[in-house]
């Protein structure tokens, strides 16, 4: 497996192994460095990296329980394909979890928090229209940010488990990206927020999370080979419209 000059995937000697090659190894995978059936040697690792076997073999552990990665007895690990269902089930879910965190914070709005959001999507609109990979960091913390805010951190590091897959997704997508839509969305949920807006601000998170699937039969069929698909008929994601300040 190749290891380029990029320093965030080096290894701090000074810092547990396993936890380091797993976060290396996931990054690559969702940014699809590593693409879906690209084979990953656990020997050409190690020695790459100048360590034992041992943490890169509990690295792949983890990462296939992550459905990332698929090891086969005797015959080497490969990246997985991206998992159709497992995008809208994350999505489903994460969608309803940053519902609720959003209107935590609408019934008690923190002016502090609304000067930290507002900042975040200054920085935001800052990113240049082929930089999609530097928005995506922002947008992770935006959303961190809001879990964080309503004491749902420990949640937020579950999400980011589910969400892998999701994640996949929006990275091939990103010459399509549109990033000022995005951010509109981001400033519609702040400014719900900020107003003690509860519904709306319910409503407005929700919009957002449901973009992944306006591109998403697009998506498929230019990268159908990365995509474990369902048997027949690929089906259609549902994105219903959401009414006014109302939950679906």
């Amino acid at each position: 497996m190749k290891i380029d000059g990029n320093s965030a995937w080096a290894l701090d000697p000074t810092a547990s192994i396993t936890p380091q090659i797993t976060r290396i190894l996931r990054e690559r995978i969702i940014r699809n460095d590593l693409r879906p059936g690209d084979r990953i040697s656990e020997s050409e690792l190690a020695r790459a990296y100048d360590v034992s076997r041992q943490p890169v073999r509990e690295a792949f552990i983890r990462l296939a329980d992550q459905g990332l990665l698929e090891i086969r007895p005797q015959r080497g690990t490969i990246v997985t394909r991206i998992g159709y269902l497992a995008v809208l089930d994350a999505r489903f879910l994460r969608e309803a979890i940053e519902a609720d965190i959003v209107k935590i914070l609408a019934a008690r709005p923190d002016r502090s928090l609304i000067a930290e959001l507002r900042r975040q999507l200054e920085r935001q609109q800052a990113t240049t229209d082929n930089d999609a990979g530097g928005f995506i960091r922002l947008d992770e913390q935006f959303h961190r940010t809001l879990a964080e805010a309503a004491g749902k951190a420990g949640t937020w590091q579950r999400i980011e488990g589910l969400k892998s897959q999701m994640d996949r997704v929006r990275h091939l997508s990103l010459a399509a990206f549109r990033v000022d839509a995005l951010i509109d969305q981001h400033r519609s949920v702040v400014d719900r927020i900020e107003s003690g807006d509860i519904a709306g601000a319910s409503s407005a998170i929700r919009l957002h999370l449901r973009e992944v699937l306006n591109d998403l039969p697009r998506i498929v069929e230019a990268n159908a080979r990365f995509f474990d698909l369902p048997d027949g008929d690929m089906p259609a994601p549902v994105n219903a419209p959401i009414q006014g300040g109302t939950d679906p």
